[in-house]
């Protein structure tokens, strides 16, 4: 992953510092070019200035591949805080909302 961000940030440099490449099965994903109802509201309160990108960037699937062009969805935000606040929120396995009896 850190090699997706480098080569992100050299292909965009106005994504800045703190990105984060959404998977494609992210839940906070309604689909690749747009946020769920529910996570964007969540950002808006949450993340100001983050925003939602589609970039390509040339990477090897695998060491010693020759390279590809690969389509992603970033996140990118305006401080360090906003994408570990996003990440803890988004990025794990939602909690049952009850424990199984």
């Amino acid at each position: 992953m850190i090699d997706i961000i480098k080569a992100l940030q050299a292909r965009n440099p106005a994504l800045g510092t703190y990105i984060l490449v959404l998977r494609p099965d992210s839940r906070a994903l309604a689909e690749p070019d747009r946020l769920t109802l529910e996570a964007e509201t969540w950002m808006g309160l949450r993340t100001p200035g983050a925003r939602l990108s589609r970039e390509t960037v040339l990477l090897a699937p695998y060491p010693g591949a020759p390279p590809t062009e690969r389509t992603v969805t970033v996140l990118a935000f305006t401080e360090a805080q906003h994408l570990a606040a996003f990440a803890t929120a988004w990025t794990a396995d939602p909690e049952p909302d009850e424990e199984p009896a």
